[in-house]
């Protein structure tokens, strides 16, 4: 049986080709997402090795608030900053410990740059600006940042950039750099340039080193530090001199740890991320494996019904039932072995591409040499092979049913169609179950993640109880198609009609592989879209702003910038708004703060009862939905308590009348009070943000004036609706896109599927073409109905994919309730007539190989063939 398999192999190369290649792409998409996960993993203990290299031990600060502010509001300088245990003295103690031969102390933070032109540099990317102090050792350089040009920062007015980000930034040596911390704008010269091997960097952030003083300065407080790292002689025990650094210590606010304990950490933790996107990559292999099984399984089927006389006459010369399955299997296993390896070596292809491909989107990925470990090449191998296996399996079976009598049959008898009964109930069940489901939740609690796992469940049902039906479901949606191919392709369009209606299973296993890539896809984009739609209705609702003056790092604004803004020549209204909470009968709610006149005329508020002229000092209006909630109306005192903000602080409480109540908007929480009263509510006691009405046919050009006005930070973010909207779609659509790409790959198997399918349907049907030439269809008559039986097929997947994505989608997007409040199902027209056109296309391009096949068949050899 081993020899026959082989032989079965070599004689059919062709026919199995497309099975080859669709377990050679599953498997090099699985082979390649091991060596990636890999291969990054190493790449990072390296880099983080890198980093650790000569630190024996490292001394790292907790944060603790500053003994006392500085009368007059927020300290400059550094002074009142937030602050650590860490200083010089303790420093200079570690230093003298046994066996220590440096000490090297750290200061960290942000650095917003400007470019040559003013704007921030990674505006899109606010935390990616990295800062820290140059430290220079023994040999007055810092082994971290090696010099490019110039020189260290050794003074407060100078500072040091990497290569990259003078470069991004358009700076020389000598130029003077703006830059933000927390606060307005400052300046420096920058007078070195270096390098750095920080994967962060690398993966675009920007990073600017200062002096220790003008570090501790601008980031911590003076003669302060984060970390210490220390240096030790080669051959002292680690562990020891971690106890005696600990031994120095305060007893709270730091904590030693070794360089092997820290190195250790890092690498789980780099093991723990790395393992998720391995994770997440090896979910959409397995998808695209799934899509294969389809390819196989309607191979092997087609493969026996066109071997049946010679699988009977090896029964009737002795064969066994289970020798003939064993053949079968064997030929799948070899077939799966031979695709496997090939998969495995285009797959470190993949992993070789995955790190450029993922950095361009800002991954951060350190570069690093491929690393293939013998359980990526056994996992890949032992992929391929089960899956090719076990979707061989029931056409094995079909094998081994053959009876040795039918080695006397005609071949042109065709087999007797089996009952779709059994198969008709199961997919009814599993269909109705996972309605049901879906149906279920619709009604469910948004905010309880674990019903995400509910959803799906549901949508598990309905995908595989739609695919265990498609026979079924085939009949009348191909009658239709065929209805409108025959009307307007005449004899070819019926012929592709009743070539596709010929074996419902075939069909629907062809279909179902398109499917299920265009069902999940669907899902995606409706969902995605209708997200993307409710994000919009949020930034615009309940707001007519021009512009949205906010700070990149939270920080806020002093009540006079709005006046400052208000000023700017074509400001129409600039109104000042903050953001605090509040609890009131029971209830946790939000309140904004601002100017009611100047916000009456940025906001599209829609008021139930009152007007916002009616809100005075002591008065708030509030949404209708916390009225509901409450109980509140009109002309009813709210005790409105707020928890303290600041250590030592009391809770504080006020009683707010209720002059009006507006439809609840994402644009405003729950209750609307004058800047005065909402004030001490507000975590920081500043403005959140200031809302722009510019003067007609002046939105266009203020945007730099509004920013100098303000001190031109660059943490000041001055947006317009189009700019918000697109941050806060920012992530949603890189993932989107990220996710089309990868199931991109079960696409193009699905694909092979229809073209394997026309393929052996053609060698299948050779004798019904050469009749179909002997009486008068002629070679493009051929070309037209294989194309249009390819184009039906398409069809049908795609009318399910689309119509079962969009079901899901529509039931599962109940849970985004949760975190978009505006979201409802929006489907996206132009996008799904886009699919549909997509499905015409891989149905005409899928038939060009089958169709020239067909019509190139000699007429008479045809007839005469078995």
């Amino acid at each position: 049986m081993l020899r026959t398999a082989l032989r079965n192999v070599l004689a059919h190369k062709a026919r199995l080709m497309m099975t080859a290649l669709a377990v050679l792409l599953g498997v090099a998409f699985v082979s390649g997402t091991l060596v990636f996960g890999d291969t990054t993993a190493n790449a990072f203990r390296t880099a983080s090795a890198a980093g650790l290299k000569d630190v024996a031990v490292a001394v790292q600060a907790q944060m603790s608030e500053p003994e006392s502010l500085p009368a007059g509001g927020p300290a400059k300088g550094g002074e009142g900053r937030s602050t650590t245990v860490l200083d010089a003295a303790l420093a200079q103690k570690i230093r003298a410990l046994p066996g220590v031969t440096a000490v090297r102390p750290t200061v960290n933070g942000e650095a917003i740059l400007a470019d040559k032109d003013g704007r921030p540099v990674n505006a899109d990317n606010p935390e990616k600006h990295l800062a820290t102090n140059y430290q220079p050792g023994t040999a007055g350089k810092d082994s971290r940042f090696p010099l490019k040009e110039g020189r260290a920062p050794a003074a407060a007015g100078e500072l040091a950039l990497d290569a990259k980000t003078a470069e991004k930034a358009g700076y020389r040596i000598g130029d003077t750099v703006r830059f933000a911390t927390d606060g307005p704008a400052l300046a420096k010269k920058l007078v070195g340039i270096v390098t750095t091997d920080d994967p962060r960097v690398a993966a675009g952030s920007t990073l600017a080193l200062f002096d220790t003083t003008t570090a501790q300065k601008l980031f911590l407080s003076p003669g302060r530090f984060h970390e210490i790292a220390v240096a030790a002689r080669p051959g002292t025990d680690e562990r020891a001199l971690t106890a005696r650094v600990q031994a120095l210590l305060p007893a709270d606010g730091a904590t030693a740890t070794s360089g092997a304990d820290l190195a250790a950490q890092q690498s789980a933790r780099i093991t723990a991320d790395t393992q998720f996107l391995t994770k997440m990559l090896l979910a959409f292999a397995g998808i695209s494996l799934f899509v294969g099984v389809f390819i196989i399984a309607n191979t092997f089927t087609m493969l026996v019904a066109q071997r049946s006389r010679e699988i009977a006459l090896m029964r009737a010369v002795g064969a066994s039932r289970r020798q003939v399955v064993r053949s079968v299997l064997i030929e799948a296993a070899l077939v799966g072995l031979a695709a496997s390896a090939a998969g495995f070596a285009l797959g470190l292809g993949i992993a070789a591409a995955l790190r450029p491909l993922l950095n361009a989107g800002d991954a951060g990925l350190p570069a690093g040499p491929l690393v293939v470990s013998p359980q990526a090449v056994l996992s890949s191998l032992a992929v391929g092979v089960v899956v090719t296996v076990l979707a061989a399996w029931l056409p094995s079976r079909k094998a081994a049913k053959v009876a040795p009598v039918e080695v006397l049959s005609s071949a042109g008898v065709a087999p007797p169609a089996r009952t779709l009964r059994v198969r008709n109930v199961l997919g009814a069940l599993l269909t109705g179950l996972g309605i049901v489901v879906m149906g279920y939740v619709t009604t469910l609690d948004t905010t309880d993640k674990s019903n995400l796992l509910i959803a799906m469940l549901g949508s598990l049902l309905t995908l595989n109880g739609v695919i265990v039906l498609a026979p079924l479901l085939s009949r009348p949606l191909i009658t239709l198609a065929g209805k409108v191919t025959t009307r307007f392709f005449g004899v070819s369009g019926k012929l592709a009609r009743e070539n596709a209606l010929r074996n419902p299973r075939r069909t629907a296993a062809t279909a179902s592989a398109l499917m299920i890539g265009l069902t999940l896809i669907t899902g995606l984009t409706v969902g995605g879209y209708s997200t993307q739609q409710a994000m919009d209705e949020e930034a615009a609702h309940g707001t007519t702003a021009d512009f949205q003056i906010s700070n990149s790092n939270h920080a806020g604004f002093v009540p006079t910038d709005a006046a400052k803004v208000a000023k700017v020549p074509g400001v129409a209204t600039a109104a000042p708004l903050t953001v605090g909470s509040f609890q009131a009968r029971g209830q946790d709610a939000g309140i904004a703060g601002t100017d009611p006149a100047a916000f009456g005329k940025v906001s599209g508020l829609t008021f139930r009862e009152g007007s916002l002229a009616g809100i005075r000092a002591g008065t708030v209006a509030v949404s209708d939905e916390f009225a509901r909630k409450t109980g509140a109306g009109v002309g009813d005192t709210l005790d409105a308590a707020t928890d303290p903000t600041e250590p030592g602080e009391h809770p504080t409480a006020k009683k707010l009348k209720i002059v009006a109540v507006y439809e609840a908007t994402p644009a405003v929480p729950d209750a609307l009070g004058t800047l005065h009263d909402v004030l001490p509510y507000s975590a920081t006691h500043t403005l959140d943000s200031i809302m722009v009405k510019t003067a007609p046919g002046k939105a266009g050009s203020l945007e730099q004036d509004i920013r100098e006005a303000l001190g031109n930070s660059p943490l000041l973010k001055v947006q317009n609706t189009e700019q918000i909207t697109k941050e806060a779609r920012k992530n949603l659509t890189t993932g989107l896109n990220m996710i089309y790409g990868l199931l991109g790959m079960a696409v193009v198997i699905a694909v092979l599927g229809v073209i394997n399918t026309l393929a052996l349907s053609v060698i299948e049907r050779t004798r019904e073409i050469g009749m179909l030439r002997a009486i008068g269809l002629d070679r493009a008559g051929i070309k037209q109905m294989v194309r249009l039986e390819s184009v039906v097929i398409s069809l049908f997947g795609a009318l399910l994919g689309i119509g079962t994505g969009t079901f899901l989608a529509w039931a599962g997007g109940h849970l985004m309730t949760s975190s978009v409040a505006t979201y409802e199902t929006v489907l996206p027209w132009a996008e799904l007539g886009l699919f549909l056109a997509l499905a015409l296309l891989i149905g005409v391009l899928a038939a060009i190989w089958p169709a020239r096949t067909a019509a190139r068949l000699n007429m008479l050899q045809s007839i005469q063939a078995h």
